[in-house]
């Protein structure tokens, strides 16, 4: 955290507190704001977590989901009510204003103090503090490390603990991606100890799907991958009418980029997704092949050097389209013999 000493100044006596995370918010959004939310809340601060969407129901086990202000659900007053308020706005898990929506524009124009945690790449300069680190494998790692640097252990409860861990533990993909350093078998193990309990928050996560999400799945694996040998790599192209044969809810198409990686020699994936108003887009990349640098230059995104998304406004046909011409230009750096640790 930079000037740390003035950050804790800050935070020495109450205040009006509003946390916002980015869009869509995935199990480290969500556990590093509510576990962050408690921490404030047991320091004498009034705090209050506006999310720009709704977010899956498997993450609504956390402590403090029952009082998240979802934006975009008739609650637009109320969210720029509290924002105009806040003496500090915690920005969490994003790198850039454009991933909060709507709620950008409020945070821009809010007249008060504005903290960045995150560990995306190239962070916008919009914060008075910020601690962010490209090194941290998830925003909730930075969290936990922000309580310690604050000589506040002492404050982390069994249910900050599994918000934090559920981070972590998705962020590295349960453990596998190579963001898995020391570090976070170190802050995981501590988590534990502050009472979190893994296989609990792991079944909670991975485990509580629905009949028609499994359903897609299998679908989705068995007509709509695609994958180009020749340029090891694979995708998913769902429609709206996919998403409605299948009764899909925000959440059920988590993850499924993985799976397009996950074939031998494939060197990079993409999920390409028709939500009416844009394709939304998530690439996955292996060794040293940046899935952010494609997604910056070509599709408006960005985030990790192996995890990004991204957005097109053609329409679903026209976006595979052009990503497949695309890839003609990347056709050196593709096919050759993969490197995973590149």
């Amino acid at each position: 955290m930079q000037n740390l000493e003035a950050f804790k100044t800050l935070i020495s006596t109450p205040k009006k507190v509003v946390i916002t995370t980015h869009h869509k918010p995935d199990a480290d959004a969500l556990g590093s704001s509510l576990g962050l939310a408690e921490y404030l809340k047991m320091k004498g601060h009034d705090v209050t977590v506006i999310t720009p969407t709704d977010y899956a129901d498997f993450l609504t086990w956390m402590k403090g989901n029952d009082q998240v202000i979802v934006y975009d659900e008739g609650n637009e007053e109320e969210s720029c009510q509290l924002i105009k308020e806040a003496d500090i706005i915690f920005c969490l898990d994003f790198s850039s204003l454009q991933r909060i929506n709507g709620l950008g524009d409020k945070v821009t124009e809010a007249q008060c103090v504005k903290v960045l945690i995150d560990h995306h790449l190239e962070p916008e300069d919009f914060a008075d503090f910020q601690m962010w680190s490209t090194d941290a494998a998830a925003t909730a790692e930075l969290i936990y490390d922000l309580i310690h640097m604050l000589g506040d252990e002492s404050l982390i409860s069994k249910d900050m603990a599994e918000a934090l861990y559920a981070g972590i533990m998705t962020d590295t993909g349960g453990f596998k991606h190579s963001n898995t350093t020391r570090h976070v078998f170190r802050v995981c193990g501590e988590l534990v100890d502050k009472g979190a309990d893994a296989a609990k928050v792991s079944k909670l996560v991975y485990d509580t799907n629905s009949l028609d999400k499994l359903k897609f799945l299998g679908y989705a694996l068995s007509e709509r991958l695609t994958v180009m040998p020749e340029l090891n790599t694979a995708y998913f192209a769902i429609s709206t009418e996919d998403l409605e044969q299948f009764r899909s809810r925000t959440g059920d198409t988590e993850g499924l980029v993985n799976y397009a990686l996950s074939i031998e020699g494939i060197k990079f994936a993409a999920l390409m997704i028709d939500r009416t108003d844009v394709v939304k887009i998530s690439f996955r990349s292996v060794g040293g092949f940046s899935a952010n640098e494609f997604a910056r230059k070509h599709f408006e995104g960005g985030g990790h050097k192996n995890a990004a998304g991204g957005k097109s406004d053609l329409s679903l046909e026209e976006t595979v389209d052009k990503f497949k011409q695309l890839l003609n230009e990347y056709k050196n750096e593709l096919s050759n013999p993969i490197n995973t640790y590149a």
